[in-house]
């Protein structure tokens, strides 16, 4: 037989085999950092676990560091080799093909040897263990000095070469190969010599293959063995196979399988004693009757899903399917597992409980399972070689005898179809994969815990005494684990194995969301090794969209996302791929009545971790994206007079449904405005400074309308960052411009001022006038609200100037009322007159009513200081009908205020003080606290007028700790009305 020699060799001395060059692994510490990846290949192994293997003793300072070094050496070394170590968060992981790696390969080859005799082609199977078997060498990492980490991995390793060797060996028997199976019995009984039952088939294969004598040696070594070292005679089994070979007799048929309740009979050749028949439902498997009880123990610990243990009971009524589905670690095994055995007892003829691999590289075939559940059910060999024949068989024994079946882990409807009984037995699925296509199957979605079951299930494995004393932090240790309970499990597991830790040194440790995944593994509790099972297979495109997703934040997503992510549209089909595998999960539809979507905490973390890095180009389209769509939505706004775009931005051309916005564009700001926040911020850090300032300048009208100063300055400072790093001239001007605004909106006025004119200087520098004429609006403004009118109205009137020569009609008509405001404030009422009568007709030229409502709010006052109250009112009044019009209720209240004081004036004091405390309440609610100021001080000298001297001193108070301007202005007129 060839002996294979994979790239890399871990079944033996580690060794690695380079076509013409023998690589230079380095010294001890490189080559365990090599053989710990190799051995999880595939898998990443977090930071704390590598520390743990290389420095078992005392961790040097400089561990990262350290582990960078050794892993950028492999890097170099393995040059061209098809194996590539990738830096995974605060891990490292390998990938390489199965065919080189000795340990995938010995994995393949058992499995697929399964898989062939399953279908019936026995000496197929013999050969492929053969060749698996012969790819050891002796001892896994037999020349490094090993680590506790190993253990684990190593230990299943070496049970799953112990299970090879004796299928080889139960083959080599059926196929009557007795020589070649003395052979592995013998290599088996060096390493496991009390093992009576590889004893027993020594001697039966000797037996068989006519070396009598041999037989009879063998056993009395056994017994020699087990008498002079242990003190006990050979079991019952090995006596019989010494009979038979002192008898010259075939061995009797083996017992029933492991794990199988049977009650021993005395068979004869007509049938059980007496002639009586068989207990109705029993299975006959040689000389026992079969009663299979294979279902796993129910967890003790088992915390809430109320809803879902009774909906899942019922479903599991004679004749009844049902469905459990959910993303990885979410606990469909332990729901359905703690149903079965609850309802057990309806289903006395057995409970079968079948594996079947959905998340396995090669999920196993419906002809192996069946197999395995005839072999269980005491069918007689040789089983029928067709899945067909198989299911056929399956059905026939289980139609008269119901049993309950739990299909764990399944790939989907085409592996779960062959395994359904039918008849009066139930069957419960579970799998991370959506299966709808099974008629009548209840459907049972689960999702991750409610906090109070998460802190439940905390509880019960922690103990509630420990974690009564500190409450916030198993709660911040719930919320680290995105209420997921295979994550909780994982953390209560190790708080529990940790008695001298505080619930908040676990709670510190998992804060840390590039080290939290590393953090969640205890024994063989691994959350970032159960994603991996459902990410290994995505195709291609999903397998990136998972990984650009997990880059863009924790807020739900529309579909076109996934569209911006790939660079193409219509790829609802990604999208169904990571719905399908419960990674992506639907949240809702948005007001375009778009389906939305969120990855689960931990997933968006583990998605991150794969990621590597930013992936620029998807991240650039979809905030590209996002600034069309809000462009798109700016420009049907009442005022965009002072956005500033960015030329430099990209615009990635949505699709059309994502265009069709509501009738209001201030509700689709109002719900997406977090997502755009946060899209600023993740290409700010990302170094994207154009797209960053363009968003938050396209934000910008939307802000101003509904007076929202914190994620306003939120976005332009991480934006202007973002420019200043990238020398973007433009952007830093933009975002000075935009902080400026929000600064004079917070009466920081000085700060206000200075950040005009950095704005102005740079526009300047670059021979944008338009960009400094809005800077230099902003000056006048400064100037205004500072008491100096003078040069106020010189910067009006520069900027007034500069608009006319662009033919920028809307920043002139916005540059004349700003004029007549001024000379309004100035006394100049004959000035006011002319440069809002233009304001207003130009204004109604262009069809901007919102225009026409902010100036006839300055004819108001206007009309006031004339003395012509009525025409004052009615003004006033145009305005606030405009204001309410568009839904804006900002300058609607400075329209209130208007009003309210006019009536006030003319004698109609409840009118007039109700129209003054509702624009007090807008102020308020939308943090206008100079409006809110004016109002409280009009509001104070109308009840002290009116003799309530107690109720005025109460609104006056409130604003003699500040300076309040002796005209006050509607803050969003300044800005871009």
């Amino acid at each position: 037989m060839t002996v294979d020699q994979p790239m890399f060799s871990v079944l033996g001395p580690l060794e690695v085999r380079l076509p013409g060059t023998a690589p230079r692994l380095g010294g001890r510490k490189p080559r365990m950092l090599l053989a710990t990846l190799l051995l999880h290949a595939g898998h990443t192994v977090g930071g704390d676990e590598l520390a743990e293997v290389l420095w078992p003793d005392h961790r040097p300072r400089s561990t990262a560091a350290n582990l960078r070094t050794y892993a950028s050496a492999l890097r170099a070394e393995l040059g061209q080799a098809p194996a590539r170590i990738r830096a995974l968060g605060a891990g490292y992981a390998i990938e390489v093909p199965p065919h080189e790696l000795d340990l995938l390969l010995f994995e393949e080859r058992v499995a697929a040897a399964r898989e062939c005799r399953a279908r019936g082609r026995p000496g197929e199977a013999a050969g492929l263990l053969a060749r698996a078997l012969a790819l050891w060498q002796g001892v896994p990492l037999s020349d490094l000095p090993g680590s506790p980490l190993w253990d684990r991995r190593l230990e299943r390793l070496a049970q799953a070469r112990l299970r090879a060797a004796e299928d080889l060996v139960e083959l080599l028997m059926a196929a009557g190969e007795y020589g070649e199976a003395v052979g592995e019995l013998r290599a088996l009984l060096a390493d496991h010599p009390f093992r009576e039952d590889l004893w027993r088939r020594l001697m039966l294969a000797l037996h068989w293959s006519g070396r009598q004598g041999e037989a009879l040696q063998a056993f009395a070594t056994v017994r020699e063995h087990l008498v002079t070292e242990l003190g006990i005679e050979p079991g019952p089994e090995l006596r019989r196979a010494h009979e038979a070979v002192l008898a010259g007799e075939p061995p009797p048929r083996p017992s029933a399988p492991p794990g199988l309740h049977t009650e021993p009979v005395r068979a004869t050749a007509s049938g059980p004693p007496g002639g009586a028949s068989a207990p109705h439902g029993a299975l006959v498997f040689g000389t026992a009757l079969v009663v299979p009880r294979q279902l796993p123990p129910d967890l003790v610990d088992f915390t809430g899903r109320a809803v879902e243990v009774a909906a899942l009971t019922r479903a599991l009524a004679p004749g009844g399917v049902a469905v459990v589905t959910g993303p990885p670690g979410v606990g469909k095994t332990a729901l359905a597992v703690r149903c079965a055995h609850a309802a057990r007892e309806a289903y006395p003829h057995g409970q079968l409980f079948l594996s079947l691999g959905g998340t396995a590289w090669s999920p196993a075939e419906p002809g192996e399972l069946l197999a395995e559940a005839l072999r269980a059910l005491g069918a007689a060999e040789p089983l029928p070689p067709t899945a067909h024949e198989r299911a056929a068989l399956y059905r026939t024994l289980l139609a008269e005898r119901p049993m309950l079946v739990v299909l764990d882990d399944a790939a989907g409807a085409a592996q779960v179809g062959p395994l359904l009984p039918g008849g009066g037995s139930a069957v419960v699925v579970t799998g991370r994969r959506r299966i709808t296509e099974l008629p009548g199957a209840a459907r049972i979605d689960l999702d991750v815990l409610p906090q109070a079951e998460a802190l439940g299930l905390l509880t019960a494995i922690v103990g509630g005494e420990r974690l009564e004393r500190e409450p916030e932090e198993a709660t911040a240790i719930v919320r680290a684990c995105g209420r997921l309970p295979l994550a909780i499990r994982v953390a209560g597991a190790r708080l529990a194995a940790r008695p001298g830790w505080s619930p908040a040194v676990l709670r510190r440790r998992l804060d840390d969301e590039t080290a939290r995944l590393a953090e969640l593994r205890a024994g063989d509790l691994e959350v970032r090794e159960s994603f991996d099972r459902s990410y290994r297979l995505l195709p291609d495109d999903a397998a990136r969209t998972f990984r650009a997703l997990g880059l863009l934040g924790t807020r739900p997503l529309p579909g076109w996302v996934v569209d911006a992510v790939l660079d193409r549209h219509r790829s609802d089909d990604v999208t169904d791929v990571l719905v399908d595998a419960n990674l992506l999960r639907p949240v809702g539809t948005d007001l375009l009545g778009q389906p939305r979507y969120r990855l689960p905490d931990l997933l968006r973390v583990d998605a991150r971790d794969k990621a590597g890095g930013v992936d620029m180009p998807a991240l650039a389209r979809v905030v590209a994206g996002w600034t069309a769509a809000a462009e798109h939505a700016t420009a049907r706004l009442p005022t965009t007079v002072f956005r500033l775009t960015s030329p430099a931005a990209r615009r990635w051309r949505l699709p059309e449904d994502a265009l069709r916005l509501p009738a209001d564009p201030v509700t689709w700001f109002g719900a997406e405005h977090e997502t755009l926040v946060e899209a600023v911020r993740l290409a700010a850090e990302a170094g994207l400074a154009g797209a960053a300032w363009g968003l938050a300048a396209a934000l910008v009208p939307y802000f101003d309308l509904r007076c929202h100063l914190g994620p306003w300055e939120e976005t332009h400072r991480v934006a202007l960052e973002a420019a200043r790093t990238a020398g973007d001239r433009a952007g830093e001007a933009a975002m000075l411009r935009g902080l400026g605004q929000v600064a004079l909106y917070r009466d920081r006025y000085v700060q206000a001022a200075g950040m005009f004119r950095r704005s102005r200087a740079i526009f300047r520098s670059l021979g944008d006038v338009r960009g400094e004429a809005v800077s230099v609006c902003g000056l006048g403004a400064a100037g205004q609200f500072r008491g100096d009118q003078a040069a106020a109205f010189r910067h009006f009137r520069r900027a007034f100037g500069m608009f006319v020569s662009l033919d920028d009609r809307s920043g002139e008509a916005y540059a004349r009322q700003a004029l007549g405001r001024t000379c309004l404030s100035a006394g100049d009422l004959n000035g006011a007159a002319d440069w809002l009568g233009g304001a207003l007709r130009l204004a109604r030229e262009l069809g901007d009513a919102h225009r026409e409502g902010c100036v006839s709010l300055q004819i108001g006052r206007l009309h006031d200081l004339a003395g012509e109250t009525g025409r004052a009112m009615r003004a006033q009044g145009r305005a606030l009908t405009i204001f309410e019009g568009f839904g804006d209720r900002h300058c609607a209240a400075y329209a209130m205020q208007g009003l309210g004081g006019l009536q006030a004036a003319r004698g109609d004091w409840r009118h007039g003080s109700a129209r003054l405390e509702s624009s007090l309440a807008i102020f308020r609610q939308l943090g206008d606290r100079s409006g809110e100021a004016a109002t409280r001080r009009l509001l104070g000298e109308l009840h002290r007028s009116s003799g309530r001297r107690a109720l005025a001193r109460g609104y006056l108070h409130a604003v003699t700790s500040r300076q309040v301007v002796e005209d006050p202005v509607p803050h969003t007129v300044i800005s871009h009305d």
